[in-house]
């Protein structure tokens, strides 16, 4: 979808500009040299070596033992602290407990340091922690559980009824039901008599080294991350210490630069990739600090990120729109942040945001749990892109219809044009390419044969397009839409994306998510907005500039045919707007309590859906 913004005034254009060429051209020079200085280490990675998450932890404990390796809200962990905790969990598990390299443990806490103990105490004696969502919950919670069933359950008091509710349709066995933890909190919630407090059995254990730390090869798991994908219902993605030990180099050394003395402030989920992937792995590379906080939040952001004097923090888009919508306050730009990390942040609003906040670079990158995710990153700090790769990938036709790459007349995909929107794929080169536990999910997400007879192509999932600064020297790429997201209407692709970020801009709203929906007896999905405004009421709610400035901002085609006002979005843990009920409950007014309008054919602005225009819909009254 190419949408027109020449007669938007308000709006700064996507492409970088003159200056950013100068820029990239000038701190490419430094970035290509921090690049070569670790090529070699990265090159030495490989599956068999003994590159792993334990020995850089150890590392930083013997040689930082008296810097902060966590902050969590008034609690202070040294590297020496930080690496004993880790100790106690691994050694417990080991000897009393009897776990081997290869078990599994279900870890169901929220963002605090008891999760992180969990996490890489049980990496250092190879056992896998499978990270539940902790916003998860009956039948979804059970699926996640049983995909890869635990030996040990290790839950925190803040999830233990959510865990309970769901316990009998486990299915526990005896020996399972013999090791189930629990995590006090804050103390609100008792301890049920069949689980063990976890903090009294390790809080007096060994707090050497595991000799097994210097075991554990780069090919080793020590996680699931769990990941819906396009398929809907989650799957493990599979965590080695090698990936992270990767990611390490990547994120510290060749994409942000981070040294010993930077603070990362982390709001992102831990059972998520972004916060270990990203903002953890790349404090493990040089011993930089990590300051925690239980959930996101936008009010409390910048304060946070001041008491911890933070000097990084990483992102996804959804965490930038909610400080920007966040009014002004002085504590805006007096902060240590200067560069960040992540994903997602809207190209409309990226220059504004860097000037608002005072934050000097954007590292802004294109990743996925999944470890054969082509990677482009913008390490030059240029603005509106997620950079670029030297892995091998493509950007081919997609049909939005069938939900199917587009193949030629010999059964091959079609590479874009320059500038066109299209599917990503990542090549895979190694026969070592799972991805996730199950091999019928990693089949969904491969094709073959794609521009020759045996070669293998990873599937994102997300639709991007390339441009090309410095006159082709420099190819970059840029964000369009997921495909789940992306529909067709009058024959055009719609990215919802680019419709949320004009509605977005309207001066009353505040937020915006806009799918496609089915009208009897027309072809594609037509658009449909569901809104949170700042008005009082509707009756507020300017229609007549808001129509004139979707007209001024978007062709015919991609402008919402119905808008829903609604109270409240429901979000993923990751702060990722679900879609998927808004799309069931569609413009259906039997199921939808929320005010409804709608854009009429031939009219000149939205008015109210009433009963009687939704059976003229539904029987084929409008020729849309």
């Amino acid at each position: 979808m190419s949408i027109n913004r020449t007669q938007s005034k308000k709006r700064n254009s996507y492409l970088p500009s003159k200056w950013d060429y100068i820029k990239t051209w000038l701190f490419s020079r430094h970035v290509i040299k921090r690049m070569e200085s670790v090529v070699d280490e990265a090159l030495a990675i490989t599956p068999e070596s003994y590159n792993n998450v334990a020995i850089l932890i150890e590392k930083h404990a013997k040689e930082y033992p008296n810097d902060a390796a966590l902050l969590f809200e008034d609690e202070r962990y040294t590297h020496k602290e930080y690496n004993e905790w880790c100790n106690r969990y691994a050694n417990y598990f080991q000897k009393k407990v009897g776990l081997n390299k290869g078990d599994i443990a279900v870890v169901f806490i929220t963002n605090r340091p008891e999760m992180m103990f969990t996490i890489f105490g049980l990496s250092k004696i190879g056992v896998i922690s499978s990270l539940i969502n902790t916003k998860q919950r009956s039948n979804s919670l059970v699926h996640s559980i049983n995909i890869d069933p635990g030996k040990v359950f290790i839950i925190g008091e803040e999830l233990i009824e959510a865990f309970e509710d769901i316990r009998q349709d486990l299915k526990l066995s005896e020996e399972q039901s013999n090791h189930l933890y629990f995590v006090p909190d804050n103390g609100d919630v008792k301890k049920p008599d069949e689980f063990q407090n976890l903090l009294d059995l390790v809080k007096n254990e060994d707090i050497s080294n595991p000799p097994t730390s210097k075991t554990l090869q780069a090919k080793d798991p020590y996680a699931y991350i769990f990941t819906s994908g396009t398929t809907g219902l989650p799957k493990a993605a599979i965590i080695t210490h090698g990936h992270t030990y990767d990611c390490s180099i990547y994120f510290a050394d060749t994409v942000v630069g981070f040294d010993h003395k930077d603070v990362i402030y982390v709001t992102t989920p831990l059972f998520h990739s972004h916060a270990i992937q990203v903002a953890y792995a790349a404090a493990l590379r040089y011993g930089s600090t990590i300051a925690l906080r239980r959930k996101f939040s936008a009010s409390k952001f910048w304060d946070d990120a001041i008491k911890f004097k933070a000097t990084s923090f990483n992102y996804i888009g959804e965490i930038c729109r909610y400080l920007y919508n966040q009014p002004e306050k002085p504590t805006d730009r007096k902060h240590y942040i200067k560069k960040i990390v992540g994903n997602g942040l809207r190209n409309e609003m990226w220059r504004d945001f860097k000037k608002r906040f005072g934050i000097k670079q954007i590292f802004e990158f294109y990743g996925a749990t999944e470890k054969n995710s082509p990677n482009l990153a913008n390490r030059f700090n240029l603005n509106c892109t997620v950079g670029f790769t030297l892995n091998p990938y493509a950007i081919v036709k997609y049909d939005l219809d069938t939900n199917e790459p587009i193949r030629d007349e010999n059964g091959y995909m079609i590479r874009v044009k320059e500038g066109k929107a299209g599917l990503l794929i990542a090549q895979i080169i190694t026969d070592d390419f799972y991805i996730y536990t199950n091999k019928n999910a990693n089949e969904k997400k491969i094709f073959r044969n794609v521009f020759e007879e045996g070669d293998i192509f990873f599937n994102t999932g997300d639709l991007i397009k390339e441009i090309r600064i410095f006159k082709k020297i420099y190819k970059h790429a840029q964000f369009v839409d997921r495909i789940g997201d992306t529909f067709r209407w009058k024959g055009e692709n719609v990215s919802t994306e680019e419709v949320e970020a004009v509605i977005n801009d309207f001066d009353q709203v505040e937020m915006s998510c806009v799918y496609g929906v089915l009208i009897p007896n027309t072809e594609g999905r037509a658009g449909m907005v569901s809104l949170i405004t700042n008005s009082k009421s509707i009756n507020d709610f300017n229609f007549s500039k808001f129509y004139s400035m979707l007209q001024d901002c978007l062709p015919e085609y991609a402008i919402p045919k119905f808008i829903r006002f609604t109270p409240k979005l429901i979000t993923t843990a990751t702060l990722k707007i679900q879609k998927g009920n808004l799309k069931k409950e569609s413009f259906n007014l039997e199921k939808i309590e929320d005010s409804l309008y709608i854009l009429l054919p031939n009219s000149s602005g939205y008015e109210l859906m009433t009963k009687e225009i939704y059976n003229r819909i539904l029987n084929s009254k409008y020729n849309f």
